[in-house]
């Protein structure tokens, strides 16, 4: 099974700005005015600007699971992307909260990796 989130923005041309910045590099693919990054093994992230997703602009949340959340960290500080605080859970989960251009959540949660080097 695949997963397809669509981000719904209000320019494409600012979101794919803004999100190259985000993954730290260009759409993997595009179709027709869809921009894809591919954020797993089966999973995209998709951001589309069309009309017809001008009522959904805004409304997502995503959150995805990272092993490197102060990569991340840096590269938004680099492109000054702003994001919520850096929380820790009791778990030992590492979060943080970053919003796009139009409002659109994209968590970042950091899984603590085991005594074997797995999370």
């Amino acid at each position: 099974m695949d997963l397809f989130s669509v981000m719904c923005v209000s320019d494409q041309a600012r979101a794919l700005r803004w999100y190259t910045a985000f993954f730290g590099r260009p759409a993997d693919l595009v179709i027709g005015e869809e921009s894809l990054w591919q954020t797993g093994e089966n999973a995209w992230i998709v951001v589309d600007d069309r009309a017809v997703r001008a009522e959904r602009v805004g409304g997502a949340m995503v959150t995805l699971s990272v092993t490197d959340l102060d990569d991340f960290l840096a590269r938004f500080a680099e492109h000054a992307i702003t994001h919520g605080p850096v929380e820790t859970y009791s778990s030992g989960v590492r979060h943080i909260e970053v919003l796009d251009p139009d409002r659109n959540s994209l968590s970042l949660a950091e899984v603590p990796l085991s005594p074997q080097g797995t999370p």
